[in-house]
């Protein structure tokens, strides 16, 4: 019943990670609270919680397509992820979450990467592998997909921006379905959303979060890569850059 109400929550129209915790502290899961809460927070409507009988839905799905989700309360979510500010209260997992508990690096770069740089990163991240550690990435193109791809049999955590069942981009179908098979693929967002441009950053803030320092292997000057290392840095973790070529827009980040 409490999973529920946190998934109730946190699925609530314009309840974050930061208000979710804020009422949780406050007043316990506070879903009887909410429309009296916000309309003496101004809202114009009340806002009204998210139904169970939804929850129940979105639960019964995941369930039924071999995933699990697991709350900050739960031994399995990452330690390092749940010591930051306001850490997603709810996950979605496809996979074997087993392997979350297990200390990890993370590793980024551009999409449109470079022959050696995706190379470079795959031999990094089955260094980092050999030495127990999972990689974790975002599963886009270019550095993301080399490193998935080198470490999915020894320890992958792709952290995806749209729903933990949503594949994206395509054409990482198979790299995607490798990971649920032998790793794992992790979600804040509910089953079934597409990713749009403003979840990206909720990802690359798990990426850093869960991780005990973040690889830039390469990166334009404006890149979702050094969005990825500033969380890092906001969050005290160690921030890499693999050297580049001074002259290739791809090592300006």
């Amino acid at each position: 019943a409490e999973r529920g109400g946190w998934l109730r929550l946190i699925r609530t129209k314009r309840s974050g990670p930061h208000s979710f915790w804020s009422l949780i502290e406050l007043f316990g899961t506070a879903l009887e609270a909410l429309p009296e809460l916000s309309i003496r927070g101004g809202a114009k409507n009340p806002l009204t919680p998210f139904s169970a009988e939804r929850a129940e839905q979105e639960y019964r799905g995941l369930r039924d397509i071999g995933g699990s989700l697991i709350t900050a309360a739960d031994t399995v979510f990452p330690v390092l992820l749940r010591q930051i500010n306001d850490p997603p209260p709810v996950l979605s997992i496809l996979g074997n979450p087993e392997l979350l508990p297990r200390p990890s690096i993370a590793m980024v770069g551009a999409r449109n990467a470079s022959t050696n740089g995706a190379r470079f990163a795959g031999k990094l991240a089955q260094g980092l592998a050999a030495e127990r550690f999972n990689v974790v990435s975002g599963l886009a193109r270019g550095i993301d997909a080399a490193v998935h791809a080198a470490t999915v049999k020894t320890g992958t955590v792709a952290v995806v921006a749209g729903g933990v069942d949503v594949s994206y981009p395509r054409e990482h179908d198979d790299l995607y379905r490798a990971i649920i098979e032998d790793s794992v693929v992790i979600a804040e967002m509910p089953l079934g959303m597409q990713p749009t441009a403003r979840h990206f950053p909720h990802r690359n803030r798990i990426i850093a979060g869960m991780s005990a320092a973040t690889v830039v292997v390469e990166a334009a000057h404006r890149s979702g890569s050094l969005i990825t290392a500033r969380y890092a840095a906001d969050f005290s973790r160690e921030v890499c850059a693999v050297p580049g070529n001074p002259l290739d827009p791809r090592a300006e980040g």
